[in-house]
């Protein structure tokens, strides 16, 4: 990869400006637009929010963790960015697309990079109904809610609600119950990344739900359809010795 031009981004704490301030005078620093990487500093968050916000541009991402977790993120480090950037692994994902109906006939539609997940507003738990391309799979569940993740967003909320992690290239979605009271041994779905995932909400007044792609919310949703957006791609950089696909492997054996 020709890299002679990088856009060094950095999330709102005092480590991640500290980080950019260094990166800018080491590198110097080109508006996204006209960067050949764009180099994001700070947590997972902030990387998807970088990766939401310059989806159009195409360009490649690459994050150096400043901020907590950092699965999404490569190591900091000052000295040698260039020959890494060169040597780093492409990782192309696809987001999910997600299409919400709300009470008042409104329909709202987001990405998301990690998972569309709905969610209990109130104390009531939620009642749902489950489709996969327009066939009713699970007539009702009594939740606190669901999710459909994709593989790079299933080592994220969907393991902590004990859904399956999904090797990168695999080509499938999970849906996972959130806190299934009925039916309580419904541990979930895996379904080719074509399906259509269709989630009806019922008794929606009595038992309003949220729907949420990544960050953005929807609230007092109806119904959701959910499936892959083949039209959008992102393209983030590793670094060859700890890639995505290798951190995704590695979680699967993690006590």
């Amino acid at each position: 990869m020709d890299i002679t031009t990088l856009s060094v981004l950095n999330a709102d704490t005092d480590a991640a400006r500290a980080a950019g301030d260094l990166l800018r005078k080491k590198y110097g620093h080109t508006e996204p637009e006209h960067a050949d990487v764009i180099v994001a500093l700070g947590g997972d968050g902030f990387m998807l929010e970088t990766l939401h916000k310059h989806m159009p541009l195409g360009t490649p991402i690459f994050g150096m963790n400043q901020g907590s977790v950092g699965f999404l993120m490569n190591q900091f480090r000052i000295h040698g960015l260039m020959d890494r950037l060169r040597a780093a692994q492409p990782v192309s994902l696809k987001p999910l697309a997600m299409i919400a109906h709300t009470e008042d006939g409104a329909i709202e539609e987001a990405l998301a990079i990690n998972e569309v997940s709905m969610l209990r507003e109130t104390r009531q738990a939620a009642k749902l109904r489950i489709s996969v391309d327009g066939r009713v799979r699970l007539p009702e569940m009594i939740c606190d809610g669901v999710l459909v993740c994709t593989a790079a967003g299933s080592t994220a909320y969907n393991a902590s609600a004990y859904g399956p992690i999904l090797p990168m290239g695999a080509n499938v979605v999970a849906v996972t119950p959130i806190s299934a009271f009925r039916p309580r041994r419904w541990r979930g779905a895996i379904l080719p990344c074509t399906a259509t995932v269709g989630i009806e909400v019922l008794e929606g007044r009595k038992r309003p739900v949220s729907a949420v792609a990544d960050y953005t919310e929807v609230r007092d949703v109806v119904s959701v359809e959910v499936r892959e957006n083949r039209d959008a791609s992102l393209l983030m950089l590793f670094d060859p010795e700890h890639n995505l696909e290798e951190r995704i492997l590695n979680e699967q054996f993690m006590p």
